[in-house]
């Protein structure tokens, strides 16, 4: 299961989560930092990426068009890379039984 970090977070995360959640990028990384939010979202469909934001507009994307992708929404607020990794790691199991049950399209992580 591998991530896509949205501009609006750090690059620095994948390097943080890549143990759990191996072949994770970072936008910036994929030449994707000045795309629209809907040519992310066609990008993580196509290469089976999950997107990871802060970001509500990727919720409004998953309203209109379902999923794929599926969207990991923190909502922590103004949030360091340490606890937004740690957030991510320790809710790792449960995020992933919601995605590949396909329980819904988005799980917010709220703190």
């Amino acid at each position: 299961m591998k991530l896509l970090f949205d501009q609006n977070l750090s690059y620095r995360l994948v390097a943080k989560v890549s143990e759990v959640f191996p072949n994770s990028a970072h936008v910036a990384a994929l030449n994707l930092d000045r795309a629209t939010d809907q040519e992310v979202w066609e990008y993580a469909k196509i290469n089976n990426f999950i997107i990871v934001t802060k970001d509500s507009d990727f919720n409004d994307l998953s309203t209109y068009y379902g999923f794929p992708p599926h969207i990991i929404w923190l909502r922590l607020g103004n949030s360091s890379v340490y606890k937004n990794a740690t957030v991510l790691l320790e809710y790792a199991d449960q995020i992933k039984m919601m995605i590949l049950n396909n329980q819904t399209a988005i799980v917010e992580v709220i703190g």
